[in-house]
């Protein structure tokens, strides 16, 4: 699944020539990395040294800041749900499961850029809007498809799911390991029980 399809176009709009789109890739890999490492206030110039590529190219691509984090945030939105079909083949539970801590790695770029997205728009703008419709209609299924199967609790839904996945990822830990069995017991809570 592509968010493009319901994204803005304005938020989505990437070049359709080979070489174009290539800069514009290497832009993005560039900001998602030198965000990660420096924050969202890191320079211009810096990304753009980072990608290969002259500062006009970047702003070519992102007149300001705010439409590369946007761009950025949205290729990081549209990797969770394109994700989906990595769990295709297992069964409904670990679909679900691997669906889940996938969203985790995804919440900790978002949690580097979403701060300074905020400083732009409110969280109620299209690109908010538009990426939690995403992640609804690539998430729901796996949900529905684990609770029909009898595996995950029928009380809940994708958001509430969402909503307890956010919290784990906002504990203030750097230990992944600790991380990752907060969010065992968090999904051993949402298993079916008689």
């Amino acid at each position: 699944m592509s968010i493009t399809e319901i994204t803005p176009q304005a938020l989505a709009a990437k070049p359709k020539r080979a070489d174009a789109r290539r800069n514009y890739d290497k832009v993005i890999a560039a900001a998602r990395e030198a965000f990660a490492e420096g924050g969202a206030a890191t320079s211009l110039e810096e990304i753009a040294r980072r990608a290969g590529v002259g500062i006009g190219t970047l702003y070519r691509n992102f007149p300001n800041r705010q439409t590369l984090l946007e761009a950025v945030y949205l290729e990081e939105v549209e990797a969770l749900c394109a994700s989906v079909a990595d769990f295709d083949d297992l069964d409904p539970w670990d679909a679900l499961a691997g669906w889940l801590r996938r969203f985790v790695d995804y919440m900790a770029a978002k949690q580097a850029l979403a701060p300074a997205l905020l400083d732009y728009v409110d969280r109620d703008a299209p690109v908010f809007q538009c990426c939690r419709k995403a992640m609804y209609t690539a998430g729901e299924p796996l949900l529905a498809r684990a609770q029909a199967a009898g595996a995950a609790r029928t009380d809940v839904d994708l958001p509430q799911v969402i909503h307890l996945i956010g919290g784990i990822t906002k504990m203030p830990t750097t230990d992944r390991g600790q991380l990752d069995h907060v969010l065992d017991i968090a999904l051993d809570g949402l298993r079916y029980r008689d």
